[in-house]
């Protein structure tokens, strides 16, 4: 019997040493943590659970008879964090690169079935070449079979990428249909196709960080929901995002213990707004302000910066927070924005979190390259996302909500359920100059007609009472009492229920 537990204890060794000690002191000089240093990290101590140490692939193909390595080149299992189950897998470089063989996306598609069938998130380590080329179309079939369970999942249970390392070809799929993506900086990268491949086809010269660096995809693409400076910061972030969420769909996001006074006043939000309404103010301050202990998890906070999306609590429950910035653009919604934005909305909407909405926006952003770029069809996915969300929506206007954008921006025309606004708020068609040159054409002429037109336009609209007036808000409410009020509605919508009309799925313009 002894000889015999010897011998696994030597082929779980073996196993554990992935590549072996040369490729993993590689891995180390490139400032990156193995497979396994990433999954001890992330999970609870000892918590981890791992599936399939011992499979190999079945290649026999260009000599891969003789190249087998226990595990295949990714990590299996489950684990806790914070005491709360989720499944991972993490590619493991130092074994042929990380690459996909059949054998290892069956382990991949293993840990995915059994994440929905638990009911648990799966977070994927991605640090890999793309499909074993010894393999051709067995390879091809794996990726498939993962792309499906990652379809099949979404809006059941939370899906979490984080790019580590290299992530090409029909890797960066599984990516892409997951919920979140985060990068490492400078040691991550992910395209289609490399730059080998590039300057094959279009005669272009470009390096990996400039093809699929986090600058590309954190900054630009929007691909990326957020990039960290190693692996230490980005699993550490990866377990905290993981405390706002709820397991999957069949449970309520978790409720923790608050130890700031739902019930505090904050006066220095009475001063929040500036006197001058073209002046900008930083509305990650009223966010910070507002929320739980100032515990805000932003999301694309480097990308499409005139809007703001991310997590944080209210008497202890987990909320979705999004808001305009009015330091840049002056908060305007564009295409990036919109799509922004619309993604988060119905990430909240799928697994019961609530939304509340910080409304400074004056129109959506004009010009060719905006309506070239299909502005219209962008602005309708927010549009879109708010509307069919049935979970509990709290809007607060604290300044412009001009034109289209004040009904986009979860109004109550759009099964808002309290929508309030601050004594500065202006919500009207357009700003008092606009309007005015288009009202009374005729009078452009004269400089002071034109001004007592302004000045009698801003009394009608440049506040909030004849929206409230309508019933269109609900009530005007110091700025002091915003973080209450919040408080007060959300508690109230606890119990609601709200259903959309039966269908196969929406048609959301994509």
């Amino acid at each position: 019997m002894k000889e015999i537990l010897d011998e696994l204890e030597r082929r779980r060794a073996e196993a554990r040493l992935g590549g072996g000690e040369r490729r993993i002191a590689s891995q180390h000089s490139k400032g990156k943590l193995t497979a396994r240093e990433r999954i001890d990290l992330l999970l609870d101590e000892d918590s981890f659970e791992e599936f399939d140490m011992f499979v190999e692939h079945r290649g026999t193909d260009f000599g891969m008879a003789d190249q087998r390595v226990a595990g295949d080149g990714v990590v299996t299992g489950w684990g806790t964090i914070n005491g709360r189950v989720v499944f991972i897998f993490s590619k493991d470089f130092t074994v042929f690169g990380g690459s996909l063989s059949n054998a290892h996306a069956q382990k991949i598609v293993k840990v995915q079935r059994q994440a929905m069938k638990v009911g648990a998130p799966v977070i994927g380590l991605f640090d890999a070449g793309g499909a074993r080329i010894q393999e051709g179309v067995d390879g091809l079939a794996g990726y498939a079979d993962i792309f499906l369970e990652n379809t099949l999942a979404s809006g059941v249970i939370p899906q979490i990428a984080v790019i580590m390392g290299p992530c090409a070809g029909g890797d960066v799929y599984s990516p892409a249909i997951m919920d979140f993506i985060f990068m490492v900086k400078d040691t991550s990268y992910m395209y289609v196709t490399g730059p080998d491949v590039v300057k094959t086809v279009t005669h272009e010269e470009v390096t990996h960080e400039e093809l699929g660096g986090y600058r590309v995809h954190a900054i630009k693409s929007g691909v990326a929901d957020g990039a960290f400076e190693n692996d230490l910061e980005a699993l550490t972030q990866v377990r905290r995002l993981i405390d706002f969420l709820p397991l999957s769909n069949r449970e309520k996001p978790p409720v923790r213990k608050s130890f700031d006074d739902v019930s505090r006043v904050e006066a220095s939000l009475d001063t929040l707004v500036p006197a001058n309404p073209n002046k900008p103010y930083d509305m990650k301050e009223l966010i910070t302000k507002v929320v739980d202990e100032a515990d805000f998890f932003e999301i694309s906070a480097d990308f499409a910066k005139n809007i703001i999306c991310g997590f944080a609590r209210m008497d202890g429950c987990p909320v979705g927070i999004v808001a305009n910035q009015p330091q840049v653009l002056a908060g305007v919604l564009d295409i990036d924005a919109s799509r922004k934005a619309a993604r988060f909305v119905r990430f909240c909407d799928a697994f019961e979190i609530p939304l509340v909405t910080f409304v400074d926006v004056p129109g959506f952003m004009p010009g060719t390259r905006q309506e070239q770029g299909g502005l219209i069809r962008h602005g309708a996915k927010l549009l879109f996302a708010y509307a069919e969300a049935t979970v509990p929506k709290v809007t607060l206007i604290t300044r412009k909500a001009y034109g289209g954008a004040y009904d986009v921006m979860s109004s109550k025309h759009i099964r808002g359920d309290v929508n309030y606004a601050w004594p500065t708020a202006e919500i009207a068609v357009m700003g008092a100059k606009g309007a005015v040159e288009i009202i009374f054409r005729a009078e452009i002429g004269d400089a002071d007609a034109i001004t007592a037109r302004e000045g009698e336009y801003k009394t009608r609209f440049a506040n909030p009472f004849v929206a409230a007036s309508r019933g269109y808000i609900d009530d005007v409410i110091m700025p002091s009492e915003t973080r209450r009020r919040i408080g007060r509605a959300l508690r109230n919508l606890r119990g609601k229920v709200l259903t959309n009309p039966p269908k196969k799925h929406d048609n959301i313009p994509l």
